[in-house]
Order: C-alpha cells, then structure tokens, then sequence
C-alpha cells in the first residue's frame, strides 16, 4: 500500500449538492416557482438555459426532472446519516430561494421553508458535520424573472440582500461558511440559469449580461458585509466553474488567446476577492461600447467587503487557439473548450485532466493568496448497479485518486492553501447541464432513471468505502 502526506489538520472533506438538483418537492410547503424547475430534460434545455428560449412555466409534452428530482426534502435524514457514515466533515448544499421567499420580494419569509433547513442543519451538526451554504446555486424565483427580468434589474439587489438577512439571522451558530453565487461566472454562459435572464429581440445580450453580473457582484460584497456584521465567526466564499486554459501550440498568439479566456472567468473572482474592477475590464466594456450603471456607493461595497475565501468547481482542463479553422472541440461544464489530443475523456465527453487541478489551484493562489476551497469535482458515468443496487464503480475511484493525489501534492509541494475538498454529486442527483440522472458522480445510488421512474431507493457504491478510507486517513491512503 503506498502511503501519501497527510492534508492539513482539520481539512474538510465532504460532499456537495444543490437544492434545485436533489431537493424535488418543488410545490411542498409554500414554495415557489424558480427558474431551474421549468428546465426539461432534452434538447430544448440548453436554449432555455441560455436564455434563447422562453419557458417560463411548464409545458405540455416536457420532463422537468427537477420537480421530484431525487426527494432529499423526504430523505435528508437518510442521507444525512449516508453522509456521517462515510466521515464527511463537511456537506455543501445550497438554498432554494423560493422556499424561503416563494415570489421573491415578500416582506415575510415563509417559515416552513425556514424550519427545514433548519431541521437539515441541526441533522447536520449531530454527526460533526459543518454545514458549507450555496445562498443561490442557479436559483431565481421566476416571479422576479417575470415581473422584474431577473438580474437585469438592480431591484434584485435588495430581494437578495433581505434573503442574506433571514439566513444569517436564524442560521446563526448553525451554518459558519457560507458561498454568495455558484459558478458565477456561468452568468457569461447560461444567463438564464445563471441570473434568470431572457434575451427579448434586439437587446444588447453583453450588456446585459455584465449590468446583471454587476448586480450580482454589488449583492455578494453586501453578503459579505452583513454575514460577517451578524456574526463575526462566518466565513463567506465566491465561486467560481475554474479550469485552466493551456494555448493550443507555443505560437505566442495561441498564449495570448489562452490568457484571454482566463481573464475572461477570473474576472468575477478579480472583484470579488480584490474588491474592484480591473483595467482590462474596463478596456473591454469601452471596446465593446457596453454601458453599465454602476454607483460610487457600489464601489465602496466592492471595496470594502471582499470575501473571506475562494472556491471553485474543477472537472477539466480547456484549451484556447487563435486559429479559428480549428473545430474539434470536447464537452464541458456547459461551456466546450478545444479537444485536448493529450487527455482521455469521460462517457461525456469531458476530458480528465488531474494536472490540470494542480495547475488552477497554483494558478488561484498566486493570483489571489486567498484561502482556496474545492467544492466540486467528480466523474459522471452510467452506473451499472446488481440486484442490490451495488455498483463497482472502480472509474469513479481512479478519476478521484488521482485528483486527491494532485491537491496532496499543491498543499504539501507547492504551499497552496486549502481548506476542504467537497466532491460533486455525493448522491446521485439530477445533471445541471443535460438534466439526466444516467449521469451519475455518487458515491450513494439513486434508483431513479431519467424518465422519473424508481423506487429512490439509496444504496452504497464501492466507492462509498474507499471515500470513507480517505477520509479517515486524512488522505494518506487512496488504495
């Protein structure tokens, strides 16, 4: 057995989720309607996520996965224990908005939304677990979608900010780390998604797209002041879908198009984590002629409030070329990158780069000497279960080891500094970008198949033991 250096004392790993991918029970107890329930499975969710077509309800003839998705509303205590068995420290999950504010702009949260969170939380605190809290992880009332135009609009701003003040008031002592926006930067890449927008005819998409993602940013500077007013023992985190670009050939073209990319996913975390525009930015919005409303009382915010930590979602590496003959290109998290001729891919298409995680949490650090936090990485496979329900998922095993081995060697070679480790999908849930379930990244089975058929059943992969050894051996052995 080879043995590895141990991460950090107190070093969180865990697992993550998100409300709207695992929660269902879209209409239980007073909630509302949000923009990632009316996304169907098939070949119309990319436009709708995009924010080229309108749906902004449910339609005839259409699965929305989402609806009972995998039940964790009627199952959390279950998984719950799932999770303490295998030794998280930590399980990130996230808010769905509309559970606790059902349209969005009330003046009174809706209780019942309040109490099961809290009931997650104390669950969560029974086994040792440290509740790591997505406010909104692709989540936006459609009510604020449909009266307001989602994050297009700067009303949006106070709507959130008086979520942040019910969360942080009631969930005091409970929930200590805290991430304003998942994958922020997916606003540039599934606007609807990202920030509930729709592009009606002859709008001015970037414009758009960057007021709102001002907006976003102006709301999670103001996150961070109040949780951190509320209670000074809370650590606030961006988020960031990071991946690093290599230049397709040496050609110093190549290089500049690769820095080019980067800049353009960095420059969220450039705000949050610096708290200011950079110049490049700055440049590109006078190119492009965009003209975004901004107040110099938005400036301070920025200014003042940065966040405490950085995370990010890593699952491969993307490659940049000026050349734009250049066509082959490889699937992604939502958005495709040019085929890497070096890497094997998954059953998705998504290549698996483990250097890669090595490269961006350097990358990160030098940038920003921000604590870092990964909260997701995984492989999504079709999972073959026994009679059981057992599945040898030894893929999924290798895909993790050698990533574990990656941010071992960040740590302990490089110096970066890391705080935890939560893989995506700790139980099986429904995909974000194509909806499915036969695309699986759990270490716990789902019965459950794209159709929304299953008994839900929870079972326990091979790979639900082998995590439970890493974790116990603070990542010192991932036989």
């Amino acid at each position: 057995m080879m043995t590895y250096q141990a991460f950090p004392e107190g070093f969180l790993w865990g697992g993550a989720t998100a409300a709207n991918q695992c929660e269902g029970a879209y209409d239980a107890d007073g909630r509302g309607l949000a923009n990632v329930d009316v996304v169907p499975i098939g070949k119309d969710r990319f436009p709708i996520i995009t924010g080229q077509k309108k749906m902004f309800d449910f339609e005839e003839g259409y699965f929305y996965p989402a609806k009972e998705s995998i039940d964790f509303y009627g199952h959390y205590k279950e998984d719950i224990a799932l999770f303490a068995e295998m030794g998280f420290k930590t399980y990130r999950m996230s808010i769905a908005w509309t559970r606790i504010f059902p349209k969005g702009d009330e003046a009174e949260p809706n209780e019942a939304g309040l109490q099961f969170y809290e009931n997650v939380f104390k669950e969560c605190r029974k086994y040792g677990i440290e509740p790591l809290v997505t406010i909104t992880h692709f989540d936006c009332p459609m009510y604020l979608i449909e009266h307001y135009g989602g994050w297009r609009n700067r009303k949006l701003i106070d709507f959130y900010e008086h979520l942040c003040r019910a969360l942080f008031t009631r969930f005091k002592g409970l929930v200590h780390y805290w991430l304003t926006f998942n994958e922020i930067n997916m606003i540039l890449h599934a606007p609807f998604m990202g920030a509930g927008l729709y592009f009606e005819e002859g709008e001015n998409a970037e414009e758009v797209k960057y007021q709102a993602a001002h907006h976003e940013l102006v709301a999670s500077a103001l996150a961070t002041k109040i949780a951190h007013e509320v209670d000074p023992d809370n650590k606030v985190g961006c988020m960031l879908a990071a991946g690093q670009y290599y230049p397709n050939t040496c050609n110093p073209d190549d290089y500049w198009e690769a820095l080019q990319e980067d800049r353009e996913n960095y420059f969220f975390i450039d705000v949050q984590a610096r708290g200011e525009y950079p110049n490049y930015a700055k440049k590109k919005f006078a190119k492009l002629g965009l003209q975004l409303e901004m107040t110099a009382e938005d400036l301070v915010l920025l200014k003042e409030h940065t966040v405490d930590f950085i995370s990010f979602s890593y699952y491969s590496s993307r490659v940049a070329s000026a050349d734009s003959s250049l066509k082959e290109t490889t699937a992604g998290n939502i958005f495709a990158s040019l085929k890497n001729p070096y890497l094997k891919s998954s059953e998705w298409g998504w290549q698996i780069d483990p250097l890669g995680l090595r490269i961006t949490l350097n990358t990160l650090w030098d940038r920003y000497q921000k604590p870092l936090f990964i909260v997701e990485n995984g492989l999504g496979a079709v999972d073959t279960p026994d009679e059981n329900g057992y599945v040898a998922d030894d893929y999924r095993i290798d895909y993790l080891r050698e990533h574990i081995k990656t941010m071992n060697q960040a740590i302990n070679e490089d110096g970066v500094e890391l705080w935890g480790y939560t893989t995506w999908g700790c139980i099986d849930l429904v995909s974000a970008g194509t909806g499915e379930m036969k695309k699986r990244y759990g270490f716990i089975y789902v019965d459950r198949d794209n159709e929304g058929n299953g008994s839900l059943k929870r079972s326990k992969k091979k790979s639900f033991a082998w995590y439970k050894k890493v974790i116990a051996s603070n990542g010192t052995d991932l036989d």
